[in-house]
């Protein structure tokens, strides 16, 4: 092939297919599994904080740092394997170690992530669980004695998974030393890659359940302002039409009203948007466990649709609740633009009214002005005139007054002449 320039980012974004292998776990084996949380605006936190945190456990076991900007690592620490991986709101840390306690789920089994550095993280534990992974046992019954002994009847689940090469049981509580328990029966021949797909997909369960669940408690803080606005619009639009409330008062509430609403949404816009996302994964994951119904017992995905379900209806029910609001708002401030154009146009009609009422005014005082303007200059007119005339009015044997008033009509008529053709001149 002719040699031609790679874009920058084509190796980039070819290792991102990589970048996160499922582990590689052999029966029996336990998992410990944490993930921490800023608890709020995780997704803009010091991500250098993360990775100090995690090169701080590492030191702990002499073990190898990752990569300066990573955003994942696996080594080993002791006898465990550790796999950790930064997300946009948390970090995760997996510690895989081989054979089981003979006592189930001991917390022990968590002590590869010691308390003195949980409590040192940079943020807050979020998830926290262990993973039990047997072999299958002989007989059917014991597996299922076992699983009823180890988790509550109320909430359990349980499935075969992948085509039944697993057996996979919780029951979503949290036991008395904080951690939540899963447990994995495993048949003879699942390969290692299987089975850690399996565990890793229980723990994303439960990561991407809890992520997504801060919607509700978002919701159910927004709905309490939602129910304290929705009156407060619903009077306002009912008020559109009544025109006793001047449009400037009724201007006033909307502003305040939508500004609140914009701002709740700016606020919950994230959260929202995460919840989705979040709740996608958590269907999508317990989608290719390809579950099949042990002597009817309540599969996951069954769990997931009378526990979870609801919450997750709500979140989208608070969020359209929401967006509802704010087009009503907007189709109020719509109303309240009409009414005031309308109004307005009726306050021009009526300006332009009394304009014309004032400039019929003026036309007639113009006139009455000139009407007097013409009396004015003619008596002026007839007195410089009776001066010029008198010789002649005396050669005439006239007298004064009789001339005077022979001298009224043409001077009159003569100076409305003169200011009828100036007002012509003008008017062109």
């Amino acid at each position: 092939m002719p040699a031609i320039a790679d874009h920058p980012l084509r190796y980039a974004l070819v290792n991102e297919l990589h970048a996160r292998p499922f582990p590689a776990l052999a029966a029996p084996c336990m998992a410990a599994y944490v993930a921490i949380k800023e608890p709020v605006e995780a997704q803009n936190r010091d991500r250098g904080r993360d990775r100090a945190h995690l090169i701080a456990l590492l030191d702990r076991h002499g073990s190898a740092h990752p990569q300066p900007e990573a955003t994942h690592f696996s080594g080993p620490i002791g006898r465990a394997e550790l796999k950790w991986e930064s997300h946009t709101e948390f970090v995760t840390y997996s510690a895989f170690s081989p054979g089981v306690s003979v006592r189930p789920f001991d917390p022990a089994e968590s002590g590869v992530f010691p308390a003195d550095w949980i409590a040192a993280a940079p943020g807050k534990r979020m998830v926290s669980l262990l993973v039990r992974v047997e072999r299958m046992p002989a007989s059917h019954d014991d597996m299922l004695a076992a699983i009823d002994d180890w988790f509550v009847a109320e909430s359990l689940a349980v499935s075969a998974v992948v085509d039944g090469a697993a057996v996979i049981a919780g029951d979503f509580r949290i036991d008395p030393a904080g951690q939540m328990r899963f447990a994995v029966f495993v048949r003879d021949g699942v390969g290692q890659r299987r089975i850690g797909r399996i565990v890793q997909r229980l723990c994303e369960i439960e990561t991407y359940r809890a992520m997504s669940m801060l919607g509700l408690n978002r919701a159910r803080d927004l709905s309490g302002r939602l129910n304290a606005l929705d009156p407060r619009l619903s009077d306002l639009v009912s008020a559109l039409d009544v025109m006793d409330r001047s449009p400037e008062v009724l201007l006033d509430d909307l502003l305040k009203i939508s500004a609140e609403l914009e701002s709740l949404a700016v606020r919950c816009a994230f959260r929202f948007g995460a919840t989705g996302a979040y709740e996608a994964l958590v269907n999508q994951r317990i989608s290719v466990l390809r579950e099949e119904r042990i002597d009817g017992r309540q599969t996951f995905s069954e769990f997931m649709m009378r526990r979870y379900d609801p919450a997750m209806r709500t979140v989208k029910s608070t969020e359209t609740r929401l967006k509802t609001m704010l087009e009503r708002a907007a189709r109020a401030a719509e109303l309240l633009r009409t009414r005031v154009d309308v109004e307005r146009s009726a306050q021009n009609q009526r300006l332009l009214e009394s304009m014309d009422r004032r400039a019929d005014l003026q036309l007639r005082l113009q006139h009455t002005v000139e009407g007097l303007s013409v009396v004015a200059i003619s008596y002026y007119a007839v007195s410089l005139a009776s001066y010029a005339a008198y010789p002649l009015a005396k050669a005439a044997h006239l007298s004064k007054e009789a001339m005077m008033a022979l001298l009224v009509p043409p001077v009159i008529a003569g100076v409305w002449l003169m200011l009828r053709r100036i007002k012509r001149s003008m008017g062109h």
